[in-house]
């Protein structure tokens, strides 16, 4: 890898995290009852999505849909087989209670994400029904057509998941 390549990929990660993390601090903005902020970290957000797609153009970081999704099952899978079970643990013996239940909700979403993405590879090119996916805003649990009565991973009540058409 090139020192260019190195900096694209650090730049595309520093770039995507701002993105969450501004997105995060609008809410709070909003929440504190200051829209003003909200909007602005809500377009700080946005220009650092263009940022980070650049970035990971110039990488040839965005394939074909067949590509980008056996590249995003293999994400997937390793977070919930290997990164986030080592994480729990380590959570676990530093007594890191609200660090163990964040990591669990994200390992019980990624399994999902994994088996909804393999579904869709296995039918890639096959006429597919259209569908809404449903988001709870607690925990990241994911499904498709309609959301739960209640949220199988955290309990949240079904009626705030977030509708993803």
């Amino acid at each position: 890898m090139t020192k260019t390549e190195q900096y694209l990929k650090e730049a595309f990660a520093g770039e995507s995290q701002a993105n969450r993390k501004y997105l995060a601090f609008a809410a709070k903005a909003e929440e504190e009852g200051f829209p003003q902020v909200a909007r602005l970290f809500r377009a700080a957000a946005e220009a650092e999505t263009v940022h980070a797609h650049n970035h990971l153009r110039a990488l040839k970081g965005i394939r074909t849909t067949k590509e980008n999704l056996e590249e995003a099952i293999a994400g997937e899978t390793h977070e919930f087989k290997k990164m986030y079970p080592e994480m729990i643990e380590e959570a676990r013996r530093e007594g890191h209670q609200e660090a163990e239940k964040s990591f669990h909700y994200a390992i019980e979403a990624e399994k999902v994400h994994a088996s909804l993405f393999q579904n869709l590879l296995n039918n890639l090119g096959k006429t597919q029904e259209d569908f809404p996916y449903f988001i709870c805003p607690v925990c990241g649990h994911t499904v498709e057509r309609q959301a739960p009565d209640i949220c199988p991973v955290c309990g949240t009540k079904g009626e705030k998941f977030k509708k993803i058409e």
